[in-house]
């Protein structure tokens, strides 16, 4: 039976996508996450570059702002690095790609295909979750060579944190992307980046804040995350929490639920 396929013009070149009509559930996924990676994969050298950067201001340069900085704060300021680099990769560059494809058509061709479009979402954000997780390697080789400390890894804490928090971003990032207009997610997730990295308790405890903001966090994503994060990565000294969890799944069901309704709603 033929294939139905269509070019759609990209900033660097033509792009063609080839899915057939009719095919199991699993062969349509895998045909669209190999051409989602496709179309993402060129990013993924720049993306490391961009994470190993702010690994290297978040873990070296906040350090120098701490006096004389002991290792229970170095070691604080690293392990909550890895938050901060899946939320920059979830809330910006997953934005930034979105809206690449919007401006370029791409993003309305494939809502065009005749493939449920829950797998449309379910390919982007595999994709996505497999471009943030080395953030977490790199905030840990960083932190390693600047701090020389020591890890106690809690395994299946630390796999399934990653993951989460990667799909989290991720998902409020593609549904910031789909509800706004292009220049106003732009604006949007600026704000928010700033807000992660300098605002949130997750390179810093949450003792230094208001007790109003402490509760303000408490409902937020991003300090959960962090301490999800920093108890699969040195669980002798944290513990993880089953509250933080439940606020993480909660705000990744939202995300997902807002994306999925425009990417359904949307021709």
């Amino acid at each position: 039976m033929p294939e139905h396929t269509a070019a759609v013009e990209t900033p660097s070149t033509v792009a063609r996508v080839a899915v057939p009509p009719r095919t199991g559930l699993w062969t349509t996924y895998a045909t669209l996450l190999r051409w989602t990676f496709g179309q993402t994969g060129p990013m993924l050298p720049f993306v490391i570059a961009v994470e190993a950067l702010l690994a290297a201001g978040i873990i070296i340069g906040f350090g120098f702002l701490v006096p004389g900085i002991d290792t229970a704060s170095a070691q604080f300021l690293s392990t909550g690095a890895p938050t901060v680099l899946l939320m920059v990769v979830g809330l910006v560059i997953v934005p930034m790609g979105v809206a690449q494809a919007r401006a370029s058509g791409t993003f309305t061709y494939l809502r065009a295909q005749p493939v449920p479009r829950q797998l449309l979402l379910l390919a982007d954000l595999t994709v996505w979750l497999g471009v943030a997780l080395p953030s977490i390697a790199v905030a840990m080789i960083v932190a390693w060579l600047r701090y020389d400390f020591g890890y106690v890894f809690d395994w299946p804490l630390l796999v399934a944190t990653a993951a989460l928090t990667s799909v989290t971003a991720a998902s409020v990032g593609y549904a910031i992307a789909v509800v706004l207009p292009p220049l106003l997610t732009q604006i949007t997730t600026q704000v928010l980046v700033f807000f992660v990295m300098l605002f949130s308790p997750v390179t810093f405890p949450a003792s230094r804040l208001p007790e109003w903001f402490q509760t303000v966090h408490d409902w937020l994503p991003f300090r959960p995350a962090a301490d999800l994060l920093r108890a699969g990565l040195i669980s002798d000294s944290y513990t993880a929490s089953w509250r933080d969890l439940a606020v993480l799944l909660v705000w990744c069901v939202l995300g997902f639920a807002i994306s999925l309704r425009a990417v359904v709603r949307r021709a």
